[in-house]
């Protein structure tokens, strides 16, 4: 279960919001949102990326192995799982970041409210 705000969410709950994104105007109000804080959400993503110690020696030591390699095939493999690997964990990263502004916007909300 995934515990947000002040109660956990269902693996249903979970799967049915999932779910919910695929309708074209819900998405495209996410998108218009992040759009707006793209400047500020690169910052934070940056940072947690940097501070997570993923990005750094190890990368660059990836980066050199991948395009380094001598068989073009074998380069091309290399290149591109890399790419797919950051991707997914910029996303993760992205997600969790995500997460943390909503929780935050909504207590901000509640706290007006009182």
């Amino acid at each position: 279960m995934l515990a947000m705000a002040n109660r956990a969410y269902s693996d249903a709950e979970i799967d049915a919001a999932v779910a919910s994104l695929a309708d074209a105007e819900r998405l495209r109000e996410a998108q218009e949102l992040v759009a707006r804080a793209a400047p500020s959400l690169q910052r934070v993503l940056n940072t947690a990326l940097s501070q997570g110690g993923w990005f750094g020696d190890v990368h660059d030591q990836a980066v050199h192995a991948a395009a380094g390699e001598d068989d073009l095939a074998q380069r091309k493999v290399a290149i591109s799982t890399l790419v797919a690997e950051e991707a997914r964990l910029g996303m993760l990263v992205g997600v969790a970041v995500g997460f943390e502004l909503a929780r935050t916007l909504e207590s901000d909300d509640t706290s007006k409210g009182e």
